[in-house]
């Protein structure tokens, strides 16, 4: 038997939100079904070779097409980041490998896939609370400056008194938007800028390893650290499945 990911406590918690939000019928080889996805997720394998204990790969490969489709994932993902200690909000990006199989589509336009000299490539643009924990991530093409989603990471943000980044969010624009909140931004400048570093809380800035740690921990999954899935909202699943698993520890001890 593969190795498994979840235990009767988690699966009991993850059940429960899959459930409550009113788009799956309580079943009880959903739990195989997950660790089918968890195992691709894991190990980065094609769904066709995801073994047969779990069931067959074109059940669990369909699935969790549907699940994406409606959301599921992101559901979970929102309900378990919920317990966030919004104090200090960290944001960066991070570059993904995408597969050559997953860039054979028609029309990729959409689906959050870009060209540099790296070759094809998808950028996931994350922020992160004040012990390291996934808020809030979005998916772009890997040529996507971090800059055009740093309002978007923080939009709603409330009783952040700390927002840090590094230079590659350096914009007047930014740190305006992040003060009209109410927090205070630690983003230093670049160093053809005038105004210098001087206001800089480099103590604070040197725990921006934070959000690096959180790739860190998701990008130990093969199907996150290499991009396989074609559509964008799959492989925005997968991540959203990926920082979720981050999550659980807090919710069960």
């Amino acid at each position: 038997m593969p190795r498994l990911m979840l235990t009767d406590k988690t699966w009991d918690l993850l059940s429960r939100v899959m459930y409550l939000t009113g788009r799956i019928y309580k079943k009880p080889e959903h739990r195989m079904t997950l660790e089918g996805i968890l195992y691709r997720m894991r190990t980065g394998v094609p769904w066709r070779d995801v073994p047969q204990e779990f069931g067959r790969w074109s059940k669990i490969f369909r699935r969790f097409n549907l699940w994406s489709r409606k959301g599921v994932m992101a559901e979970i993902f929102k309900f378990l980041s919920s317990l966030h200690d919004p104090d200090w909000f960290f944001i960066d990006g991070s570059i993904v490998k995408a597969h050559q199989d997953c860039t054979t589509i028609r029309n990729s336009q959409n689906e959050a896939i870009g060209s540099s000299r790296g070759g094809k490539t998808t950028k996931i643009h994350l922020a992160v609370d004040s012990g390291g924990l996934p808020i809030h991530f979005e998916i772009s093409g890997g040529h996507v400056n971090d800059i055009i989603h740093g309002e978007s990471l923080l939009d709603g943000i409330s009783g952040t008194a700390i927002v840090a980044a590094d230079k590659g969010y350096d914009s007047e624009t930014l740190r305006e938007f992040i003060r009209c909140r109410g927090a205070k931004p630690v983003i230093p400048r670049r160093s053809n800028n005038k105004t210098g570093n001087h206001d800089i809380d480099w103590s604070m800035y040197r725990l921006r390893h934070l959000v690096e740690n959180a790739f860190l921990n998701i990008k130990k999954y093969r199907a996150i650290s290499t991009r396989y899935d074609k559509l964008a909202r799959n492989y925005q699943a997968m991540v959203a499945l990926a920082f979720s698993m981050m999550w659980l520890p807090m919710w069960v001890g």
